[in-house]
């Protein structure tokens, strides 16, 4: 079963490509799905600022439980709200797993963590929420070392670009180090987090 085209329909009706496979159905058909997609349909504030916070919660494929635990983390805290909300969902293990190169997708790193291939410090992780910490080894199992998404990944065909600055990634050893906590200019997903924000204090 090809599940692109549904992951390309959600990209569709976000306005943004999920995954780099879906970019192709979406500059095809650059508008929402359905019936009415091609038309102009004036959006109220309330939908303005759902469809950011969708935005956000289908780039790290979590739940709305997740998403808001993490908003009410981040709400708590002294920093900035909306920054520290995207740096939380950035160092949740699947996410790391994706964007230093170890998965295909956010798709596959959850199902590569939660299959129980990645360990954290040389434990095993299978918990796709788990939060690195800043200093903490992130680590393809040496039993799986030799499985053929890995060793697709450690000849580097899922890096896209620049790696992130606050990894510091060695695909030939199927290893990833959080250096530090990551700022929100350097995170690449597409969000206006104020909006995110503005939803959750409504």
């Amino acid at each position: 079963m090809n599940e692109a085209r549904p992951k390309a329909r959600i990209s569709r009706a976000l306005g943004i490509p999920l995954t780099r496979k879906d970019t192709k159905y979406f500059e095809r058909r650059p508008y929402p799905p359905g019936v009415h997609g091609r038309s102009r349909r004036k959006s109220s504030d309330y939908q303005v600022r759902l469809l950011e916070k969708q935005r956000l919660r289908f780039q790290y494929n979590i739940s709305e439980k997740q998403m808001r635990r993490a908003f009410d983390e981040a709400h708590r805290s002294s920093a900035k709200t909306g920054d520290l909300l995207v740096s939380l969902l950035e160092r949740r293990l699947d996410a790391v797993v994706s964007r230093a190169g170890l998965a295909r997708t956010i798709y596959q790193a959850r199902q590569v963590v939660a299959h129980g291939h990645i360990t954290v410090d040389g434990v095993k992780v299978d918990r796709p929420s788990y939060r690195v910490r800043p200093g903490q080894v992130v680590r393809v199992r040496e039993s799986s070392r030799e499985k053929a998404p890995f060793q697709i990944a450690a000849a580097g065909a899922h890096v896209d670009g620049p790696t992130a600055p606050y990894l510091s990634t060695d695909l030939a050893e199927l290893t990833t180090t959080l250096l530090r906590e990551p700022e929100r200019r350097e995170v690449r997903v597409i969000c206006d987090e104020q909006l995110v924000v503005e939803f959750y204090s409504r």
